[in-house]
């Protein structure tokens, strides 16, 4: 009995909202005359809600992830481990392409091939390399230094070597403008290109000229160009339409999340301590069961319901059994 009710519900058991499903290649979405925009997500709140809202594409933030995880500095202290633990957990929780911050690539060159190799299989669309020296920084914070040309072109050509699917993308960041200057920063960029980057991101411009700049002198290049856009960062805030004007295909909205999350939690943890109750909150609370939906118990709930006479014991199974033959 017991054995041909387990298959009897096999077929109709719901899916996992961890199951593998085919996603959509980063480069599909890229267009010449669109931006594509990509909300910076951090834990699995922030990727399933990122998701059910609408976007196309994802973006694993290091500043956010490395705080959410390890409560400290975007500053190189974590490690390959850490991060890629978390590119496969948020890459299974959502059926749109991850886009994940890769920093330096965890040391040299063969540290770099195997933070590509890892990323790739722990479900990442896209990996971003920097060029800054280690321990880096947040891409909009001061005193951050970067490697030799020669050495920051010679990770993006292992990097697109140790890939294993043309699908898997390579985003070239420099850090340059800041320390040694745009036209630095753009030479940069142009030799990532030939080197087998697929997306160039020239970090931290600080002026709408300077972006159109950047646009206009790598346009030659055929690869699509990523901007940084940081509330309270370097970088001014532009409509999208305006991103598209100046040449951008892909924009990254890394802190958006977290800075919102910040703010409300301040808010209602400060309620909480100073009035020991949450009712002066209430309306800044998400419904409960609403949010049980968006963590995926819908799917828990079905199973539970399709799988109910399973838990049953083994005499009331039989029982069951016989009164419906």
């Amino acid at each position: 009995v017991e054995a041909a009710l387990f298959f009897q519900h096999r077929s109709c058991a719901p899916k996992s909202p961890l199951m593998a499903t085919s996603k959509p290649s980063l480069k599909s979405l890229l267009r010449k005359g669109d931006l594509l925009v990509a909300p910076g997500v951090f834990d699995g709140i922030s990727t399933r809600l990122a998701e059910q809202v609408g976007f196309q594409a994802l973006y694993m933030t290091g500043f956010g992830t490395v705080g959410s995880h390890l409560g400290v500095p975007d500053a190189g202290l974590a490690s390959y481990r850490d991060m890629v633990e978390r590119v496969r957990t948020l890459s299974a929780l959502t059926s749109v392409p991850l886009i994940c911050d890769g920093d330096t690539g965890f040391g040299g060159l063969l540290n770099v091939d195997h933070t590509v190799k890892g990323y790739e299989a722990a479900g990442a669309a896209a990996i971003q390399l920097e060029d800054q020296e280690f321990p880096k920084k947040c891409g909009h914070t001061p005193n951050r230094k970067v490697v030799p040309f020669e050495q920051a072109v010679a990770k993006i050509r292992v990097a697109a070597e140790a890939r294993s699917s043309p699908d898997f993308l390579i985003i070239a960041r420099t850090d340059a403008r800041t320390a040694l200057g745009l036209d630095e920063a753009l030479r940069r960029a142009r030799a990532f290109a030939a080197a087998g980057a697929d997306i160039l991101f020239v970090e931290a411009p600080e002026s709408e000229a300077e972006m159109a700049s950047i646009c206009s002198s790598l346009a030659d290049t055929g690869k699509p160009l990523l901007v940084n856009c940081v509330e309270g960062g370097k970088t001014p805030l532009c409509s999208k339409q305006r991103l598209i004007e100046l040449g951008y295909q892909l924009a990254i909205y890394p802190a958006t999340g977290f800075l919102a999350m910040g703010q409300a939690l301040t808010k209602v943890y400060r309620n909480l301590s100073e009035a020991g109750d949450s009712f002066g909150v209430k309306s800044d609370l998400a419904e409960f069961k609403g949010f049980c939906v968006s963590m995926g118990f819908q799917q828990v709930w079905d199973f539970d319901k399709a799988h109910a006479d399973l838990e049953a014991l083994p005499e009331d199974a039989e029982k069951k059994s016989a009164s419906t033959s």
